[in-house]
């Protein structure tokens, strides 16, 4: 039985943007692109849905998706999962807001994935198994990088300084189960 979805209107403003940079966080921020992008069904389906977005917004996305994926299972469990579409954005993300050991670390991860990572997860997935990659030391210098540079203030101050590439106002549609709140 499917989840029950709920539409919200979002907007994206100079007020949202000043709450993420207060809280520290572009989770806000970045709402309609994790919301209306689809990492799911593939290249051509993640390129279609993004194409509304700027290109600071799908690269915040994507970071956003791979820094959440990396800290919760390490970059095996990004280059696994669905997440991993967006690893070149990732990369991207890292240079645009000025930290390159960031892009280092997820460049050196796709060479052991064995050159370039594919954006089809079935192929990714067979990468992973003909290469084996052992990812620790990575996962560690991204934990360290992120505890030393605090990437999630450092994509706050891209957002900041590129503020109308953020900006949105239109419809979502999102889970809502039962006892969450309507937000």
């Amino acid at each position: 039985m499917p989840l029950p979805r709920k539409k919200f209107q979002v907007v994206v403003d100079d007020a949202k943007i000043a709450a993420g940079v207060e809280a520290g966080h572009p989770g806000d921020v970045i709402e309609p692109v994790w919301f209306l992008s689809d990492i799911y069904h593939g290249p051509l389906v993640y390129e279609h849905t993004l194409r509304q977005f700027s290109r600071p917004q799908r690269l915040v996305r994507a970071m956003s998706l791979y820094l959440y994926e990396v800290n919760n299972g390490g970059h095996r469990q990004f280059f696994s999962n669905s997440s991993g579409i967006v690893w070149r954005d990732a990369r991207d993300c890292f240079e645009a807001i000025g930290v390159p050991r960031g892009a280092q670390i997820l460049s050196i991860a796709a060479e052991r994935m064995g050159g370039e990572p594919s954006l089809e997860r079935d192929e990714r997935m067979e990468q992973l198994e003909a290469h084996n990659p052992d990812f620790k030391d990575l996962d560690e210098a991204l934990y360290e990088l992120d505890q030393r540079a605090n990437l999630n203030k450092e994509m706050m101050l891209y957002i900041s300084s590129l503020r109308a590439d953020f900006y949105f106002s239109g419809t979502i549609e999102k889970v809502v189960l039962p006892g969450m709140a309507d937000k």
